[in-house]
């Protein structure tokens, strides 16, 4: 997507990787093999696992990250599988994967590169391009001089070494840099009228509660949508495989309608600047009245996906917002017992199989129960012409009593407290009766 004589050099199609990890004392203990996140990312990318490596260190080396000794176990790895790529489940400096790919003789690619990498091959609509490449943009920015090394080797190999294919030198790095500046600085701009635009249509759906799905990645957020509102959506077992939102109308068993968004999947040490790069997205999290937490409750590490979601939502702003966990996949799960680590403390817990159906109606009931907990009685008197207010209190509200009289409405409705505040601003707003 970043056009500048050469394209961020994550995995491709066919590649044969191989996997390293790096595990220091701090990290939290993984019941899954350390690497199997990374493997599932590669995957997706579309690479071939050929090889894992896992290291313990109390600190990183400076210039490899692994060490001197390590990087050579792994090149002899990289030899012996005929791999083509080396991937690492951690982010490196510029310099430390010029350093490791000289000693290694094949490409490096972080973490965060294999992420973005996904993030471009999954992204549809337009916004989620340009999200996208900004997120690349800014990785790419402090790597340049790397990106143009892999381009001099790509033109001169097999080759006698010319005029224009002996490195481009600083004069076309520092111009790169330039263009790649004002790129991001465009694509800000651009994304911040899309922003605007999602502010707009979010208004546009004020009279209604609005409730945002979040989660890691392919915890089934997208198969949830489909089975509470019926519309169709781009289901599929690989990470990231849904980054836009999709807001879907859901009516709830009391008649209430409300609308249900899902976005683009969490997971542990996603990159800040994709995170910002996907801020106008997220702004459907932050501005939602409930957050329905999906987890997938039959995975051995769920616990420590719920952390990085809560982490990606404290980095937000979304943290303090009102919270159901979701377990979903509870179908896979051989006791049902083994759900109770998972529901502790004092956020409401519901258990469903999204697959299958089942316990959709105890959360189709738990999101009713919260919405009239939140919600204290009030009176209104309001002229019958006043349609917009009606609407208003109709939807956001549960209407207890309704009379008309000369040409006024009575209502005795349930209201949460910032709703009561709007409709009372929008009952002095009226114009005077005559």
């Amino acid at each position: 997507m970043v056009e500048t004589g050469h394209r961020t050099p994550g995995a491709r199609k066919g590649e044969r990787a191989v996997l390293v990890g790096v595990l220091f004392p701090e990290d939290p203990s993984l019941y899954e093999h350390p690497l199997d996140e990374l493997g599932r990312l590669a995957s997706t990318a579309g690479a071939t696992v050929v090889g894992r490596v896992v290291q313990r260190r109390r600190r990183p080396d400076a210039s490899t990250f692994v060490g001197r000794g390590k990087a050579e176990e792994i090149a002899a790895k990289a030899k012996e599988t005929g791999a083509d790529v080396v991937i690492t489940d951690v982010d490196l400096s510029p310099a430390q994967v010029r350093n490791l790919e000289k000693i290694l003789g094949v490409r490096v690619v972080d973490r965060t590169e294999i992420i973005l990498d996904i993030f471009a091959l999954h992204a549809r609509t337009h916004q989620a391009k340009m999200q996208v490449e900004l997120a690349q943009a800014q990785y790419l920015l402090p790597r340049l001089r790397r990106m143009w090394t892999h381009l001099s080797r790509e033109v001169g190999a097999g080759a006698a070494v010319g005029i224009g294919t002996r490195g481009p030198g600083e004069k076309q790095i520092e111009l790169d840099r330039r263009l790649l500046r004002n790129r991001i600085t465009e694509l800000r701009r651009e994304l911040g009228r899309v922003e605007a635009q999602r502010r707009l249509l979010a208004e546009g759906r004020a009279p209604y509660f609005t409730i945002c799905i979040v989660g890691y990645t392919n915890a089934g957020k997208s198969t949830l949508l489909q089975r509470l509102t019926g519309a169709p959506t781009y289901v599929a077992d690989q990470l990231f495989a849904t980054l836009d939102t999709k807001t879907r109308s859901w009516t709830l068993p009391g008649g209430k309608q409300v609308f249900l968004s899902d976005t683009v999947g969490f997971i542990r040490n996603l990159p800040h600047h994709l995170v910002a790069s996907f801020f106008a997205t997220l702004e459907e999290v932050r501005s939602a009245d409930l957050i329905l937490h999906l987890v997938d409750a039959s995975h051995p590490d769920a616990l420590l996906q719920i952390e990085a979601v809560d982490r990606v939502l404290g980095g937000i702003g979304a943290g303090a917002k009102p919270r159901i966990r979701v377990l979903n996949k509870s179908d896979l799960l051989a006791d049902p017992l083994d759900l109770r680590p998972l529901a502790q403390g004092s956020m409401p817990t519901v258990a469903v199989s999204a697959r299958t159906g089942a316990g959709v109606d105890g959360l189709a009931a738990a999101v009713e129960k919260h919405i009239l907990e939140g919600q204290s009685e009030a009176e209104f008197r309001i002229p019958a012409g006043a349609g917009k207010l009606l609407a208003f209190l109709a939807e956001r509200g549960t209407i207890l009593d309704r009379s008309y009289d000369d040409g006024m409405v009575r209502l005795r409705v349930r209201l949460s407290r910032a709703d009561r505040a709007r409709a009372d601003h929008m009952v002095a707003a009226l114009p005077p009766l005559s």
